[in-house]
């Protein structure tokens, strides 16, 4: 166990926290909100933005998308250099925390921000925040960003230390007019973000494994409790739960996978399901496919998280059985695809050199291509 861990982002959790953000945002900053369609005023949360910062210099950019485009962006990254923006707050969910990412590197750089996706690394950004409204991915203390190209139906990820919001808000009252599917995607999200740095292959850290068996049994005792989704305390332990799942703590210093979100990344760009759909429609069959590798991570995961000690290929129906039980398809074939499906997810892999992915870099295009066709049958 050799690694190195930081993460300096301030959380601020629980109710009113919103009203903390003065203490990390100087006024002499002129500040950006960032934020997506609208549902920020209907909630309450604009209000307590436009209070908190009263007496500070601030404006505001709207419609950021979910898979937020590198299209939208850069009408913001015009914006922050014209008017000289110091500081960007996001307020939203994932895409949204991830566009200002997005936003805090490409406004002080002088080429094409789609350069950073294109793998190029980030210098210098500028300072963000964020307040969450949508807990899934973690962004909101992580340096990760994923943004999309409408252009070439792309979805490429990036990220860098100089990324770390300075701060995350992370108040579960917010989450009151979320609709099911917000809320099923966020617990599906978390679930996989924790799979991907566990389901591998052994390791010798008892604590890492100990951590993400415990979100993982704390998100499945969620999809358990499904009927109490709009309760103030089901909503608070998602918002930890999925915060805890990618902070970068449960992946340090053991194997990775990954392979998941690298295809489902691809689905979206080309059939725009949401990031979390496009997760379940993978995940399960990729485990089929790898349950070899995957055998004795999988026996493990059924005796600390499902109770099913002994029987890993059960395990995998629990999974499914779990995502479908909160209203989330397994299967590609629920979705508006079309006969060019395969062929589509395989090429872009192969010409964004993804060829090699998981833990051991054997999930080869040939078994991508069986995860898919086993998805759509």
């Amino acid at each position: 166990m050799e690694y190195s861990y930081y993460n300096p982002t301030a959380i601020q959790f629980g109710k009113g926290q919103i009203k903390s953000i003065v203490n990390f945002i100087s006024k002499d900053q002129k500040v950006l909100v960032v934020y997506g369609g609208g549902s920020i005023k209907k909630n309450g949360v604009y209000d307590q933005v436009v209070s908190a910062l009263d007496g500070y210099t601030w404006s505001e950019f709207s419609g950021v998308e979910p898979n937020p485009s590198v299209e939208t962006l850069n009408k913001a990254v015009e914006i922050i250099k014209a008017e000289k923006i110091d500081f960007i707050l996001a307020v939203g969910g994932g895409s949204v925390i991830d566009g200002c990412k997005y936003l805090a590197a490409a406004s002080l750089y002088d080429g094409d921000g789609w350069d950073f996706l294109e793998g190029k690394q980030v210098e210098k950004a500028l300072p963000l925040g964020a307040i969450l409204t949508l807990p899934a991915t973690g962004s909101e203390s992580n340096v990760n960003s994923v943004i999309s190209k409408k252009a070439t139906n792309e979805k490429r990820y990036f990220g860098s230390p100089l990324l770390y919001p300075k701060f995350a808000v992370l108040d579960s009252s917010v989450m009151s007019t979320l609709d099911d599917r917000q809320l099923a995607n966020g617990l599906v999200d978390a679930f996989v973000h924790t799979c991907e740095q566990y389901l591998t292959y052994p390791n010798t850290s008892l604590l890492h494994d100990g951590y993400a068996q415990t979100i993982l049994k704390g998100l499945h005792t969620l999809a358990q409790d499904w009927s109490n989704r709009k309760t103030e305390l089901w909503q608070e332990n998602l918002m930890l739960l999925a915060n805890q799942a990618l902070n970068g703590f449960i992946g340090s210093g053991v194997p990775q996978d990954w392979a998941t979100h690298m295809i489902g990344h691809e689905i979206t760009a080309f059939y725009g399901l949401d990031h979390a759909q496009s997760l379940a429609v993978v995940q399960p069959h990729l485990l089929r496919v790898m349950i070899e590798d995957k055998q004795e991570k999988l026996t493990l995961m059924g005796k600390e998280v499902f109770d099913m000690p002994h029987n890993y290929e059960m395990v995998i129906e629990a999974i499914e059985y779990m995502y479908q039980s909160i209203g989330v398809p397994t299967k590609l074939s629920a979705y508006k695809t079309d006969d060019n499906v395969i062929s589509n997810i395989t090429k872009a892999l192969e010409s964004h050199g993804m060829t090699a992915l998981g833990e051991k870099g054997n999930v080869t295009l040939d078994k991508v291509s069986r995860i898919l066709t086993m998805s759509l049958k």
